[in-house]
């Protein structure tokens, strides 16, 4: 059977890594977190205190940086490794938050990702979350989404995350965090944050997870099936 790529993008907070998890899951498809890997790209250039206005020192980190997913049986997720290390946790912290749009609009940062992405999705069957996925990732993906949602309900969803992991941040400061980000990254230059022509728009703001992966596996499913479909008649 032919697999295809499902392509999920919008704002932060807005429900779409746990959402492409679970499609993933229910289709036996391979999850790409891209927004982990410039998080961990983000990790290892505070870590290295490589200065983000210094174009050869960010050429040079980016060597040195290697990202792969594995799966923790244990807490049945797929976590982040950068450079053989777990750093599943450390990449959600505020520390890195506060500055992951910036790096993430570095153009060398983003051409260093793309290219690893397109890499990984070459034999398809996967799904990707981001904010260029089906812009500039995977513009031929078969099945694309847009997700948004109030940014005070992103606010509170991404408040709560953090309480989980032990950090109490005002849910104002949470607010302009996303606000700062949100800007970035629809106004860089490199891959800006954009709903494609051909995406779905999902709003989140008042349906749970269930819902929004019920969503995407309809589109996913009639698309699955339209393309095994062509190719029966056409052989």
């Amino acid at each position: 059977m032919k697999k295809i790529i499902i392509a999920i993008d919008g704002y932060s907070a807005c429900g779409k890594s746990t959402t492409a998890k679970k499609v993933a899951a229910a289709l036996n498809y391979r999850y790409i977190d891209s927004g982990a890997m410039y998080r961990a790209v983000t990790l290892y250039f505070l870590d290295q205190f490589v200065e983000l206005t210094n174009p050869k020192a960010v050429e040079d980190a980016l060597k040195n940086i290697e990202i792969d997913f594995r799966f923790n049986e244990k807490k049945g997720r797929s976590d982040t490794y950068l450079n053989g290390l777990n750093v599943e946790d450390e990449i959600r912290t505020m520390r890195v938050s506060q500055i992951v749009s910036q790096v993430s609009a570095l153009p060398a940062v983003r051409r260093a990702m793309v290219a690893q992405q397109q890499r990984m999705g070459k034999q398809r069957g996967i799904v990707m979350d981001g904010r260029d996925i089906g812009t500039a990732v995977f513009p031929d993906a078969e099945v694309k989404v847009f997700m948004t949602a109030d940014i005070t309900i992103r606010a509170y969803r991404r408040q709560q995350e953090l309480l989980e992991k032990g950090e109490m941040f005002d849910l104002d400061e949470i607010i302009e965090n996303l606000k700062s980000r949100d800007y970035i990254d629809t106004h860089r230059s490199e891959s800006p944050l954009v709903q494609a022509p051909d995406a779905y728009f999902l709003d989140t703001s008042f349906l749970t997870i269930d819902e929004q992966v019920e969503y995407v596996l309809q589109l996913a499913t009639s698309k699955i099936i339209e393309k095994n479909k062509t190719t029966i008649t056409t052989c």
